[in-house]
């Protein structure tokens, strides 16, 4: 995984370079200010969310995974299936998908991709928004502002989580102060001590102001800017989807249509047009009931 990768680096590069100067790992173990940070990190959390925000990122850190589930031989994927299913529809009519659109998990045309069949949101924007061409009874523009709708909220409602981890990320440093400031306030008013004592409480007090920004600029904060890339990669997907669609309801052809999807990718993952023309071939050329993926 990426990101264990990324925090293995970050605690070996901080850890690494402390011990190269001959600092010593006890002193940096402070259990009252960890307890401090991450108990008054962890309170800020609940306070200034609500029930949905929590459950959300709850919900979402556990799925992290650190390698690109939305690449390009997905996106590939993406634009065979949707070729084959608007070529389907401009040789029969936008009627002999219904059953295709109804039962996917039965479709001939849908089962050739399973890795698409077990993303449910994608599944989910493609099937309805060929149930509405199917109708028959909305406009291109239509269905164009419901897209965007629909992708807006999708946006709005993903980043619930992003923004939940960065308030608690942006929060640490100053948690990190609190925790030095009261070490400080214990050393100085500590009574009897000499100064060789005070020196020691002191540099515990500053273990504080070093784990919070640690913890912010180290942990916290990637891991929302990580939620925040998988969120864009969704979009991207579901924007793909978008183009495709309506490029066929203004009545281009599945091979431009496709195109017009291939388009809106971002260059890392984007098929060049040899590229996709010569899978989209392949894909024309077998029966359907094979299977790809």
């Amino acid at each position: 995984m990426l990101i264990l990768f990324g925090y293995v680096a970050v605690v070996a590069s901080v850890i690494g370079g402390y011990m190269m100067v001959g600092g010593h790992l006890a002193v940096l173990f402070q259990p009252a200010e960890i307890v401090i940070i991450c108990g008054a990190a962890i309170g800020a959390f609940v306070a200034s969310n609500n029930g949905t925000a929590i459950k959300a990122t709850l919900k979402v850190v556990p799925k992290l995974k650190g390698s690109v589930k939305y690449n390009k031989e997905l996106f590939m994927e993406l634009m065979a299936l949707l070729y084959l299913l608007l070529a389907k529809g401009r040789q029969e009519g936008m009627m002999a998908l219904e059953r295709d659109v109804e039962t996917p998990a039965e479709s001939p045309l849908f089962t050739r991709y399973p890795k698409l069949m077990a993303d449910p949101l994608l599944m989910e924007f493609l099937t309805d928004y060929l149930r509405l061409m199917i109708s028959g009874n909305m406009d291109a523009f239509e269905i164009e502002s419901l897209m965007d709708h629909e992708i807006e909220t999708f946006q709005h409602e993903a980043e619930i989580p992003v923004n939940a981890i960065s308030g608690v990320g942006d929060g640490l440093p100053a948690f990190g102060i609190v925790a030095a400031v009261m070490g400080v306030v214990h050393a100085l008013g500590a009574e009897g001590l000499t100064p060789e004592e005070v020196g020691p409480l002191i540099a515990a007090a500053l273990v504080g102001t070093f784990l919070g920004i640690l913890l912010a600029y180290g942990f916290v904060t990637p891991l929302a800017t990580h939620i925040r890339h998988q969120i864009s990669e969704v979009e991207k997907m579901l924007q793909c989807i978008k183009v495709t669609l309506l490029a066929n309801l203004n009545g281009y052809a599945p091979p431009i249509a496709v195109e017009f999807g291939r388009k809106v990718l971002y260059s890392s993952e984007r098929p060049s047009f040899s590229e996709l023309e010569e899978h989209v071939r392949s894909v024309r050329s077998q029966p359907s009931g094979n299977s790809q993926g």
